[in-house]
């Protein structure tokens, strides 16, 4: 025994290091982490190291807290915190873990955080031949005549051996007599049973009762075996045994089937007369379990429905039913009996892993929780889809293997929502559905993400003038939305008039005279206020108190009525009126302009602007006002000159003017002209009919000898 497991134990290395290797090779194709184990491990042995196969350092094991979070079926394994071993945690009985499924395998999810991943882990589970073939009786008894002919066929049943593959029944064999051998044949499911054959005519007379030994041999290594005693008693002559309608029997039937429901009737004949052609029936091979569920009526061979069904237990049910006659002929059928699934199972929800609480400040896809959910019913009835009720910021998606997560959808405010109450609703694709709901509490943490406020900006306080030192003026509180010690404020000074003047209590925001008023004290003071909290980082707020100190509240009103006139409402005032302004002037503009365009339009003089353009003077001179020399102007005037339009424009305020005879004429004398000259000079500006005349005329009338100017 110690051999064959020390050989077993090699052959385990040799399958997981090839498991391993085949994990790494398909990892980067995010398949499941595989291992091959044989049943029946002791405790502690070593599966592998899952942390390895993972791709987890030493370093990052530590950090990262691999566990498993599967709900079923984890009293098999463990995973070790120190060093990411998978290790045998219990008894390993294949059988009891998959019965007769050829395949076993054992599915769980290992689970690392920061930031939280989920890999899936399947373990086959090798079967060993720890159970010997059993038969369900430990003594048969038939009964035959001893007229039956050779060849005749007693059905004996099977043995039972929970293993599977080589190590399950593969053999019969009978011990040795001279009238009975073994024919061995494999039935639908894969198993071996045996049947006896009558090989040479019974005579009753010298053998009324045969006693042989059967043996079923499973191909395990050591052979292991099981053995059941066969009782033949020889009656007297019987010429026809029963026959029934069918050799093999098989029917459906409803998980939901109520108790009485008939669910067969077998049949059998029997061509001989009298007592011998009485066939009763019975059960001569059945299972525990199948005795409990059905009843097989002795008289007509009706086979009733005695108790309740569960597919999820038992999906099929073989028996063996014989036929008996009055001269002790038995005939033998087989009936089986398949289960129909119904949608009776609601789907279960299983928390797997939740992290609560959470920072509000998670970002959108943040995993929050871990979901199993299965269904014990089969095809669309254990399909299960889970979906979230009323609007919450959160979100399901399925992952694999019946697991889902649920993960944050959009930004969180613990201000406004401290906690979460998420029901996640799972439902089957049956008819009807099934479903099932789960209530998960999620409460999120508080971040710094508010600062302290005041109820307003500003205050305006009378502060009697012989308040003695350390009297309280008034308390200023702030609040913060925050919670813990991001909501816990102080207060403190940051500005004031007269420095050492106030104190503020740090956390009472009580402000306080620190000494007497004196006279040479303002008598308006300004006092700012810093609050902040203890959060990380500190978020911080400041108000402002405008103190005014009169010896009574009528002396202090007008001054508390200035106060009023607040910053932000005169700089809201100033910037109205200067919006006014910039559009009362952007209009009178708009206006010039149009009016000039207008008066260009009716002149119908296109070379109007050209007035602007420079204009060659004549070397006859200019004209100047009376007082030009003393740097004034005290009479205003407007010239327009055109080079090509012939008509020019003067608009002289006052005509008494002095010209200079050496500007206009070129006359070295320099005597200023007076008088006559200018009388003359405005009698013909008067003459003209017209406001534009010619401009060579106006020259040649300024433009005189000098006999005709005379000093004064």
């Amino acid at each position: 025994m110690e051999r064959r497991l020390r050989e077993n134990g090699r052959a385990l290395r040799r399958q997981v290091l090839l498991l391993s290797l085949l994990s790494l090779c398909c990892w980067a194709a995010s398949e499941p982490v595989r291992y091959s184990v044989p049943e029946e491990m002791p405790k502690g042995s070593v599966v592998g190291n899952l942390a390895k196969d993972l791709g987890l350092s030493a370093r990052e094991l530590a950090k990262r807290n691999l566990h498993a979070v599967s709900v079923t079926k984890m009293q098999y394994f463990s995973i070790s915190a120190e060093n990411g071993n998978l290790f045998v945690n219990g008894r390993i009985d294949r059988e009891g873990i998959c019965g007769k499924n050829p395949l076993c395998l054992v599915n769980f999810e290992a689970v690392v955080e920061k930031p939280l991943n989920v890999f899936h882990v399947t373990v086959a589970i090798q079967d060993i031949n720890d159970h010997a073939p059993q038969f369900l009786r430990g003594n048969i008894y038939l009964e035959t005549n001893e007229l039956t002919l050779p060849g005749a066929r007693f059905l004996l049943g099977k043995a039972e051996d929970p293993d599977i593959g080589r190590n399950s029944v593969q053999d019969y064999q009978l011990s040795l007599n001279q009238y009975f051998s073994l024919e061995i044949k494999d039935s639908q499911d894969g198993n071996k049973f045996a049947d006896l054959i009558l090989q040479k005519p019974l005579d009753r007379e010298n053998e009324h009762a045969i006693h042989l030994i059967l043996t079923a041999l499973d191909g395990g290594e050591p052979i292991k075996t099981g053995t059941t005693q066969i009782w033949i008693n020889v009656t007297d002559a019987n010429d026809n045994p029963p026959i029934f309608t069918q050799e093999s029997y098989k029917v459906s039937l409803q998980e939901k089937a109520p108790l009485g429901t008939s669910v067969l009737q077998v049949a059998a004949s029997d061509n001989d007369e009298g007592t011998n052609a009485q066939i009763r029936y019975h059960f001569s091979n059945v299972e525990a379990d199948g005795q409990q569920k059905f009843s097989l009526d002795p008289d007509n061979g009706t086979i009733a429905l005695v108790g309740l069904l569960d597919f999820e237990e038992t999906s099929e049910y073989t028996m063996t039913v014989a036929a008996k006659d009055g001269g002790g002929l038995v005939t033998h059928c087989k009936v089986e009996i398949s289960i129909l699934d119904e949608n009776d199972n609601s789907p279960e929800v299983n928390l797997a892993s939740l992290f609560s609480p959470i920072p509000e400040d998670s970002l959108s896809g943040t995993v929050i929780a871990l979901i199993n959910v299965n269904d014990k019913d089969t095809g669309d009835n254990g399909k299960v889809t889970c979906s979230i009720q009323n609007d919450v910021p959160f979100k399901i998606l399925s992952s694999s293997n019946n697991f889902y997560k649920l993960m944050l959808d959009r930004p969180l405010d613990r201000e406004r929502t401290p906690g979460y109450n998420i029901t996640i609703t799972a439902t089957d694709q049956g008819t009807p559905p099934l479903s099932t709901q789960k209530t998960i509490s999620l409460l999120i943490s508080d971040i710094n993400d508010n600062a302290p406020s005041f109820e307003k900006a500003s205050y305006t306080i009378y502060v009697p003038e012989n308040n003695p030192s350390g009297a309280s003026v008034f308390t200023v509180k702030a609040l913060d939305p925050d919670m813990d010690q991001n909501a816990r404020i102080t207060y403190s000074i940051l500005h004031t008039t007269e420095p050492g003047f106030f104190t503020v209590g740090s956390y009472t925001g009580e402000i306080r005279t620190a000494r007497d008023f004196v006279e040479k004290d303002a008598a308006k003071q300004k006092l700012v206020i810093l609050v902040k909290d203890n959060g990380q980082p500190s978020l911080s707020a400041t108000v402002t108190l405008n103190l005014v100190f009169a010896e009574n509240f009528q002396e202090a009103l007008p001054e508390m009525k200035n106060q009023y006139s607040s910053p932000d409402y005169q700089s809201d005032l100033q910037f109205y009126l200067v919006l006014a302004l910039a559009l009362m002037s952007f209009l009178f503009l708009l206006t010039v302009i149009l009016a000039i365009l207008m008066k260009i339009r009716r002149s119908g003089n296109p070379k109007f602007l050209q007035c602007f353009a420079p204009v060659p003077h004549s070397n006859a001179g200019a004209i100047f006002p009376r007082n030009f020399e003393d740097g004034t102007l005290p009479y205003s005037y407007q010239l327009c000159l055109s080079s090509e339009s012939r008509k020019n424009e003067f608009t002289f305020l006052t005509p008494n003017i002095q010209t200079a005879e050496n500007v206009l004429c070129s006359n070295k004398s320099g005597v200023p002209l007076m008088g006559d000259g200018g009388n003359y000079l405005n009698s013909n500006l008067e003459d003209s009919d017209k406001p534009f005349f010619s401009k060579r005329l106006i020259m040649k009338k300024l433009c005189v000898k000098e006999n005709t100017f005379q000093h004064p």
